[in-house]
């Protein structure tokens, strides 16, 4: 009686812990063709960006701003805006990949020193 108690308990534990496992195969995001849409006063605004192994392009708005990519590590890097305009435009921001899918990925992103964060999902396009 207590092997099969034993043997329930382990399943159920297995079970759990296998629901909550996330994939996160950040590599397969390095690079590529993304969009990010985020409600801006009411509104979803759409931004498109092409990032390479240290540079991103973005276009948003008819727009084109570019940023050095930093990787901390294979799911975290830091933006740097290339010719920022502004003193906002001068704070880096650090990009943390939390989740990955086929479609693309769950991320968090804050000023560098901010402890605020904000949450997306980006679409790797191509």
């Amino acid at each position: 009686m207590k092997k099969i108690l034993y043997l329930v308990l382990l399943s159920i534990q297995l079970l759990l812990i296998s629901c909550y496992e996330q994939e996160c195969d950040c590599k397969k995001y390095k690079e590529g063709t993304f969009e990010f849409t985020q409600k801006i006063n009411g509104k979803n605004e759409t931004s498109t960006f092409t990032r390479t192994a240290n540079k991103q392009i973005e276009t948003y708005q008819g727009k084109t701003d570019s940023a050095h990519v930093r990787w901390v590590n294979d799911c975290e890097f830091i933006l740097q805006k290339i010719k920022p305009k502004s003193r906002e435009d001068k704070k880096a921001i650090a990009i943390k990949i939390l989740t990955t899918n086929n479609k693309g990925y769950t991320f968090e992103y804050s000023f560098v020193g901010e402890s605020k964060k904000n949450i997306g999902f980006v679409t790797k396009v191509k």
